[in-house]
Formats: structure tokens, sequence, C-alpha cells
């Protein structure tokens, strides 16, 4: 049974794919990209570092874009991440012969995250499974499952080698005239795995 996972490279992304694999899912980690940057490499190195089959899907950049204008005009990230997590999520589920899409968003997580209705939504409209292997897992109980499967990095946000949809979208509110602090958290911690423990 193959399930296609959004994987970033950080730790919730990681921890989800090794779950997976423990339930005998065959594992194919996508990481999305718009085309803006090659960030997409990091999650590369982290998956095979992992031991994981890895590939880029590629979302056009009128979708950032469009979650760009969504940071200006709210002010802050929320919206426009859940947005692109939403499309990465369909685009997947709309490839010819997935039958199983996944992530890592977790029980405690604001943005993104699917609600009941948008899940089983998603479900119906493109005839998928999706798995959330996290979603019942509080922030200790995964804190405690990372630190003795893998060697992570945690940095601030901008300073961190990473894949997810904020790096691509700091970069287009930059090209924009934008400065992505003004609308970002100002202490915000991410995560990137490095491999095994």
């Amino acid at each position: 049974m193959k399930v296609y996972h959004l994987f970033s490279g950080g730790k919730d992304s990681s921890l989800a794919a090794w779950i997976l694999s423990r339930l005998g899912y065959e594992v194919k980690l996508v990481t999305v990209t718009f085309g803006v940057l090659d960030a997409w490499k990091y999650a590369r190195e982290t998956a095979e570092s992992l031991g994981f089959d890895h590939e880029v899907m590629e979302l056009p950049r009128g979708m950032l874009e469009r979650a760009a204008a969504m940071c200006i005009e709210d002010g802050r990230p929320g919206r426009a991440i859940q947005f692109l997590h939403e499309r990465a999520l369909e685009t997947l589920a709309a490839r010819r012969g997935v039958e199983r899409i996944s992530d890592g968003t977790r029980r405690d997580d604001r943005v993104p995250f699917l609600d009941l209705p948008k899940a089983r939504s998603l479900e119906d409209r493109f005839n998928v499974a999706y798995i959330r292997p996290l979603l019942g897992l509080g922030h200790r109980t995964i804190r405690e499952l990372v630190e003795k499967l893998f060697l992570v990095e945690i940095r601030e946000s901008e300073e961190i080698k990473k894949s997810d949809y904020e790096v691509e979208l700091r970069h287009i509110l930059r090209e924009l005239g934008h400065d992505p602090a003004r609308i970002f958290p100002k202490r915000h911690l991410q995560s990137r795995v490095l491999g095994w423990r």
C-alpha cells in the first residue's frame, strides 16, 4: 500500500513518515515547490538520510502569489499557509494512481490543519484516503519520539535551511517589496531533521 506524504524535512513530517512506514505503508515523500527557489533540496537531503523515496511536486507560481496577497491583506500568514496546504493536498490527491495521501499535521495545530468536514470533503472529491499519523499526538509525545529517533536542528525560521511553504512565501513577499518580518511571528522556531540517532 503506497502513501504519498507531504514532506518538508522537519520533525513533524519526518515523524509521520516513520509512523507510516512502521504501519507497513510504502512511503513516497513529496515536497512542494513553486519554482521560485530550490529549497526543496533540503527535504531531499533529509529524505535520503532517512532512507525514503522522495520527489518534488511543482505548483504554479500564481498560487504562491495569491498566498502572498493574502499575507499582505491580513498582515499575518495563517490564511495563506492554510490555502497553500489545501492546494498541495488537492494537487497530490488529483494525481493519477494516488489512493492515499498524508501529512504531518498534529492534534494541536491551528494552521495548516483540515477540520473534519474539510478532510472528508478532500477524501470524497478525490476518492483518496487522507491519513494523519500525528493527529492524536500532543507536543510532549511528539517531542519525546523525535528526540528518541532523529538528530534535529532547531533554529529561527529565517535562519534554518528548510523546505516548507514559508521559505518561498517569504521570498516572494520580499520580491513584492514587503518585509516578511512584519507578517510572520517575531520568534518562530522551526526544525530540520538531519538523520537518525
